[in-house]
């Protein structure tokens, strides 16, 4: 194995090693809303830092491959990998902003059992660890599978959001509570988004086609 190649080795094991961390600090989001967890809330933002340290590994190693002008389909990677980097430090930006939240609620009644939030969560991070396994097992019909999923989580988001509305116009007491939801809510739906995003990189990477902006003609 050459040098290069072991580099490319290296840079696709920082992105799922950053994904993991992604992923797990999403769940660890829920579970501090879902079982009141401030202490745990405050671990999944105090490990912010985390990713943001993985996306700078990316970017140093990425950056070392590009100056050794590589080929069509290691550019595409390099390159693919650098953006993969940088959704999944704002899915865990998302995730840090879902505990904060969750420390709000935590000071205040519950409205409700959590039901359709934990769904959407298991909604999008099945999305995004098919993104990430399409990119690492070079699946891009995998990767195509994850993008039409964004969708029911906008539809989930969407009825959630209009149901809070509801509970606000009749019980104004309950106003601070559904605004931290529909935050949480929408948290959710970003990460959704960041995994299309990383599943339409993954397609470009191995077909060469870019399927973004579809509607643009």
């Amino acid at each position: 194995m050459s040098h290069y190649t072991e580099e490319l080795n290296t840079l696709k094991q920082i992105v799922l090693s950053m994904s993991s961390h992604a992923e797990a600090s999403v769940a660890r989001s829920i579970r501090a809303l879902i079982e009141r967890d401030d202490a745990l809330a405050r671990q999944v933002i105090d490990d912010d830092n985390v990713l943001d340290e993985f996306e700078m590994r990316v970017d140093d190693v990425a950056i070392h491959l590009l100056a050794k002008a590589p080929l069509a389909t290691d550019l595409r990677f390099t390159m693919v990998a650098m953006k993969i980097a940088q959704n999944l430090e704002r899915v865990g930006d998302a995730a840090v902003t879902i505990a904060r939240k969750s420390i709000d609620l935590g000071a205040e009644p519950q409205l409700k059992p959590y039901v359709d939030i934990p769904r959407m969560s298991s909604m999008a991070l099945e999305m995004l660890n098919d993104s990430i396994a399409s990119f690492i097992n070079r699946d891009p019909l995998r990767a195509r599978n994850v993008i039409p999923k964004d969708t029911e989580v906008d539809n989930l988001n969407n009825l959630l959001h209009q149901e809070l509305m509801s509970l606000m116009i009749d019980r104004s007491n309950t106003i601070s509570r559904c605004l931290s939801l529909m935050t949480i809510c929408k948290s959710l739906e970003k990460i959704a988004d960041h995994s299309t995003n990383i599943a339409e990189e993954v397609v470009y990477l191995y077909e060469a086609v870019d399927i973004r902006h579809q509607n643009i003609k």
